[in-house]
């Protein structure tokens, strides 16, 4: 069963590994139908297997090459999105 799984992951292209990614977020297969429980574990199982191999830069919340979950702190995010302290806030009511 491993080995069938790592070729598996293998074989998956960029493309397919988005659209497992898109599938698992809002539950449905690209031509609508809705992913079943058993279905939207297993691609979120190939998703991560597949980052853990292939995610040379990953984002927060996802796991990052080797396997390990990537966290980043409140601040890191700011940096990385470009807002400063200086950044003017509108609050709306």
């Amino acid at each position: 069963m491993k080995s069938e799984l790592n070729a598996m992951v293998e074989a998956m292209t960029p493309d397919i590994y988005q659209r497992l990614v898109t599938a698992v977020e809002i539950g449905k297969w690209p031509d609508g139908v809705a992913l079943t429980e058993e279905q939207k574990e297993n691609c979120m199982q190939l998703v991560m297997l597949w980052q853990a191999r292939h995610n040379h830069q990953p984002q927060h919340m996802s796991i990052g090459q080797g396997g390990e979950l990537v966290t980043r702190t409140k601040r890191e995010l700011k940096e990385e999105f470009g807002i400063g302290d200086n950044v003017t806030r509108i609050t709306l009511q």
